[in-house]
């Protein structure tokens, strides 16, 4: 079992490097066959839940350098991320990605009630607290979690239910919906959404990247990679200081938004048209997916399989409710998948389904899931509320 913190990182490094070069590797027909539905962000998530499961390295050991990683790389992997974005351009997707977010909201909400009728005698007295805490981190974050949990008295023991709930369910849909975004285009077709915006504002920002000749030197990689270090450092600390002044936003929360006003302003600067932004934000997406993937221990399903259940059925009934309001309103896969993960994920993973699949619409992840901030205590108390009348 790996207990060094170096160790740990490099054999996650290196891992996410292997399985992301397999479709370089293989070529044959048959493994593209298997890599159509299962790309290597995929098999980065499959691999390091493998690895995680298996006890390959010591989560406690190990906790201290993930922790010191895993957020910092993300505002960095978001800052060069949003260096390649036009908000000019995003602005006319419309107000189809709100319509979006909220249904993603309510059917949320009405998976939970669905979920406590069915298994309310199985989990527990008081059960609706506890899935109230839940469904602010569902609608929100941990932010909302933590606030629900105060709110609602829900005790500490039953808050690991939350967390294990949280982890695997979360981690298992987020699979799902990056394998899900590979079939676009069928899905589109299906809901016969109108997608044009959404093309050409990716078709418009791959033309200009086109225009842009210059080739990728180490001087652009260095300097991008310091930039995206120096910004995520301080954009944390005036995070910090703005939770201190203005506390209606927890630390996490200002820090996006410090990275990602600094991202857009300088999109619009000389700095945006660097050569190799997309290839360093590429390469810091996977590793922030390996990371968070090193974290999702699957054994512990076997310690609260009630809760499991009840968290995979909450999910199943907002999936079916999306997928039918996609059709009924012509709704597109990226609006229906961002939108979802805007709310079970946050910040933390909405940016890069996104970026999955189109690195130019990252900041619609972003703002869609400080959106989930916003309403998730208030979401979750009153889902919680609603959840006691049942008995």
């Amino acid at each position: 079992m790996i207990k060094d913190s170096f160790m740990y990182v490099a054999v996650i490094i290196f891992t996410a490097s292997l399985l992301v070069c397999l479709p370089k590797i293989f070529r044959g027909k048959t493994a593209q066959k298997i890599f159509s539905f299962a790309p290597p962000v995929v098999l980065i998530y499959l691999g390091l839940m493998l690895l995680c499961t298996v006890r390959l390295w010591d989560l406690e050991a190990t906790s201290s350098v993930y922790g010191s990683l895993k957020n910092p790389l993300l505002y960095a992997m978001l800052f060069l991320m949003l260096l390649r974005c036009d908000l000019r351009k995003i602005i006319k997707l419309g107000p189809k990605m709100l319509i979006g977010f909220f249904s993603a909201t309510l059917s949320i909400s009405l998976g939970f009630f669905v979920a406590y009728g069915i298994f309310h005698n199985a989990l527990g007295n008081d059960a609706w607290k506890t899935l109230g805490a839940l469904c602010g981190s569902w609608m929100g974050g941990a932010g909302n979690m933590m606030g629900i949990q105060t709110a609602l008295g829900v005790p500490e023991s039953d808050m690991a239910y939350v967390l294990v709930t949280d982890s695997i369910c979360a981690t298992v849909y987020i699979i799902f919906l990056l394998w899900a975004i590979g079939f676009s285009n069928r899905f589109n077709r299906w809901t016969k959404s109108d997608t044009t915006v959404i093309n050409e504002v990716g078709i418009a920002l791959e033309a200009e990247a086109k225009e842009n000749t210059t080739h990728v030197t180490w001087h652009n990689i260095a300097i991008l990679i310091g930039s995206g270090l120096i910004v995520s450092a301080v954009s944390q600390e005036i995070g910090s200081i703005l939770n201190k002044t203005l506390p209606f936003f927890d630390k996490t929360t200002w820090t996006v938004l410090v990275v990602t006003a600094l991202g857009v302003i300088f999109a619009l600067t000389p700095f945006g048209k660097l050569k190799g932004t997309e290839e360093i934000s590429n390469v810091l997406l996977y590793f922030v997916i390996a990371l968070i993937a090193s974290r999702a221990d699957l054994s512990s399903i076997g310690d609260a399989p009630v809760w499991l259940l009840s968290g995979f059925t909450v999910l199943l009934v907002h999936a079916v409710i999306m997928i039918i309001l996609a059709k009924l309103l012509k709704i597109d896969i990226f609006t229906c998948a961002v939108a979802s993960l805007a709310n079970i994920g946050g910040t933390a993973t909405a940016p890069v389904l996104a970026g999955a699949y189109n690195t130019a619409l990252v900041p619609v992840g972003i703002i869609m899931a400080l959106l989930g901030y916003v309403i998730g205590t208030g979401g979750g108390l009153i889902t919680a509320q609603i959840m006691s009348l049942f008995g």
